[in-house]
């Protein structure tokens, strides 16, 4: 049994789009989808459960990702074990290929490749990403896409770090190249932020996890900090990208200004969720009958 654990919070526009999808073609007793509604305001928990028994659902009251995470472990029914994010999109064909993926000997950690929703996305989004999408650490680590999955020894390995907010960018540390895989057969779809100034708030969240990953004792060494030779080898490759990279280190900068002035101020506590992209969900993502 393949075990697909969900932390939810306030996802009700977009739950039932990942949903639809994992149970499609999900045979009995092949996915354990266990949805974690944490600190929920709205109707997450009640779109999750209409989805019938594939779908278990447990809410905690506490808003908070990690301990959604610890809750869905101790819940969890079986290996291979997939952690995803509400507001992606995830086959159940898409999970197989995973799966299969982490029998091979040695891997410990997966990811599906990744394909961006640009539709709709101010022209600085899309630069932005342009860019992102070609670094050579997001090519091939399992971060930025919104699925890990892991066998149990991946598990053990992800389960005896301490606890951190770039759960995603751990996984990608915690293993070695040759440990983990990007599978060529398995495709998640993320949508990224609709506006720059939703763009700047993920990317100075991901800058205060890089931060809190460096900071903490027995984490994995971190490998993450985009290098400016990496973004100019890009550009060099291709002088049409030249614009574009002067926009990433752009943003880049202000985010890393952003995140500095954060955690002077107000600490770690402030989750800077990109709310954009979570608006452009109809009605017929919230259940299976579209209601």
């Amino acid at each position: 049994m393949l075990s697909v654990i969900i932390p939810a919070h306030n996802e009700a526009p977009v739950i039932g789009r990942l949903l639809r999808q994992l149970v499609a073609a999900a045979k009995d007793d092949e996915l354990d989808i266990l949805v974690v509604a944490n600190g929920c305001t709205d109707e997450t928990a009640g779109v999750a459960a209409t989805f019938g028994p594939l779908v278990r659902v447990i809410s905690i009251p506490v808003a908070s990702k990690r301990s959604a995470i610890a809750v869905g472990n101790r819940a969890a029914r079986g290996f291979p074990r997939f952690y995803v994010d509400a507001d992606v999109e995830l086959g159940t064909g898409d999970v197989r290929e995973l799966g299969r993926a982490l029998q091979r000997p040695g891997i410990l950690g997966v990811s599906p490749e990744l394909t961006l929703e640009m539709a709709g996305r101010r022209w600085p989004v899309r630069w932005y990403y342009d860019i992102w999408t070609r670094l050579p650490e997001v090519r091939r680590g399992l971060f930025g896409r919104g699925v890990v999955g892991v066998s149990e020894a991946g598990y053990a390995r992800l389960a005896a770090l301490p606890p951190l907010l770039a759960d995603d960018l751990a996984a990608t540390l915690a293993f070695s190249p040759a440990e983990r895989s990007v599978v060529p057969s398995a495709r998640v779809r993320v949508h990224p932020p609709l506006t720059f100034t939703a763009l700047l708030r993920v990317r100075t969240r991901a800058v205060m996890t890089v931060n809190e990953l460096e900071q903490t004792e027995d984490a994995p060494p971190s490998t993450a900090r985009t290098r400016p030779a990496d973004i100019l080898a890009i550009a060099h490759q291709d002088i049409r990208l030249a614009p574009r990279a002067v926009l990433f280190m752009a943003v880049a900068l202000l985010a890393r200004t952003r995140a500095r002035r954060m955690a002077a101020h107000k600490g770690r506590e402030e989750w800077l969720r990109d709310e954009s992209s979570r608006l452009d969900s109809g009605p017929s993502y919230l259940s299976p009958k579209g209601s």
